[in-house]
């Protein structure tokens, strides 16, 4: 989506997909973006210009300068980013509209759901020296291959299993950051179920009798099958214990040695001497899970934990075809509807992406 298309008979698509005209004036006036035609005649035309200048390589003046161009309205760049720092509730609005539009059912087949976040850096001298970030937290839907939710925050928003809203029957899928019982819980308590990698330590492992187990002495126990399915339980800061299923393959030898070099220098730059136990964990891909072991195998929950790749490539898509990338300003109120913008661009050109990109869709739904 850039300038020119915004200018084509692109934009009365957009317009259309996002509920028409009548609609985008009736939001744009509910969170307070458009009061009243002045400069601006329309919230559409609102629309064009703040997406113009999101989505564009120029900047204030060089989006100005190109809607007097178009015949679209005479802004000065000062008039434009007042403008844009009262739309991010609106495009926050139009992008859960966009996502709910498109919102997937649990089939028979399962919904798989992978979440995960990307971060932005923020531009601010000050930002930056504290490792500012604007985080993107997300799930994409298989076999859909569409982002099915949005959350920005900032920093200090972190990766959680519950944040996302659940679809009963869902299969949710996440890496190590989103081993957290207590935020596993509400998931499986509102009808999903879960696939998640588990670090080596800093987990409370526990048996089928609930009282402490040691995941090395499993581990080991494994070596020679190379794999391991058993039930396990995983202790929580307050509630119950979750009883899942331990899912873990050994590594093949040159991805264990990887894995292995990984965790030395990790332990090399934090300072500190990396035990036995840690090089005997990094061999492994260690997974938990509460799907039942009668309809899902171990290669099946295996499979399953590989399909995380396909949100890595929609995050590719997200900074390399619609171009997010970190605000030009520093203002939240101008750098937040910058990043919206771009997830509803997302959203708009998801559908004919495919048209254009060799993107290979799972049947897992069979």
């Amino acid at each position: 989506m850039t300038q020119k298309s915004l200018g084509g008979l692109d934009w009365q698509e957009v317009v259309d997909r996002l509920g028409g005209g009548w609609s985008l004036a009736e939001s744009a006036r509910e969170t307070k973006a458009f009061l009243r035609s002045r400069v601006i005649e329309t919230p559409v035309d609102l629309l064009r210009i703040i997406l113009a200048y999101c989505l564009g390589t120029g900047g204030l003046r060089a989006t100005s300068a190109w809607a007097a161009s178009v015949g679209l309205v005479d802004i000065s760049n000062v008039g434009l980013l007042q403008r844009l720092r009262r739309c991010g509730a609106w495009l926050e609005l139009l992008v859960g509209q966009a996502l709910a539009a498109g919102a997937p059912k649990a089939s028979h087949g399962r919904l798989i759901r992978l979440v995960d976040a990307t971060t932005v850096p923020k531009t601010g001298k000050l930002d930056r020296a504290k490792n500012g970030v604007w985080r993107v937290h997300a799930a994409f839907d298989l076999p859909h291959e569409r982002f099915g939710f949005f959350e920005l925050t900032d920093e200090k928003g972190g990766e959680t299993l519950d944040r996302i809203p659940v679809v009963p029957g869902e299969i949710r899928i996440g890496d190590r950051a989103y081993l957290q019982p207590d935020r596993i819980a509400p998931v499986l308590g509102a009808g999903a179920d879960i696939v998640v990698r588990a670090p080596g330590k800093s987990v409370s492992w526990r048996d089928a009798e609930d009282r402490p187990l040691d995941l090395i002495k499993v581990l080991r126990s494994g070596e020679t099958a190379g794999i391991i399915d058993q039930p396990i339980g995983i202790g929580r800061k307050s509630g119950n214990t979750l009883n899942l299923r331990l899912v873990a393959v050994r590594k093949p030898p040159e991805a264990a040695e990887a894995a292995k070099r990984t965790a030395r220098r990790n332990a090399q730059k934090g300072g500190h001497k990396i035990s036995k136990d840690t090089l005997i964990a990094a061999e492994w891909v260690i997974l938990v899970t509460s799907l039942d072991a009668d309809t899902f195998s171990t290669n099946d929950v295996l499979d399953l934990y590989r399909l995380r790749w396909r949100i890595e490539l929609g995050f590719k898509r997200l900074k390399t075809i619609i171009g997010l990338k970190g605000p030009p300003g520093t203002h939240p109120q101008s750098a937040r509807p910058y990043v919206l913008a771009h997830l509803l661009a997302i959203l708009l050109l998801e559908p004919v992406i495919d048209e254009f990109e060799d993107s290979p869709h799972w049947d897992i739904a069979a």
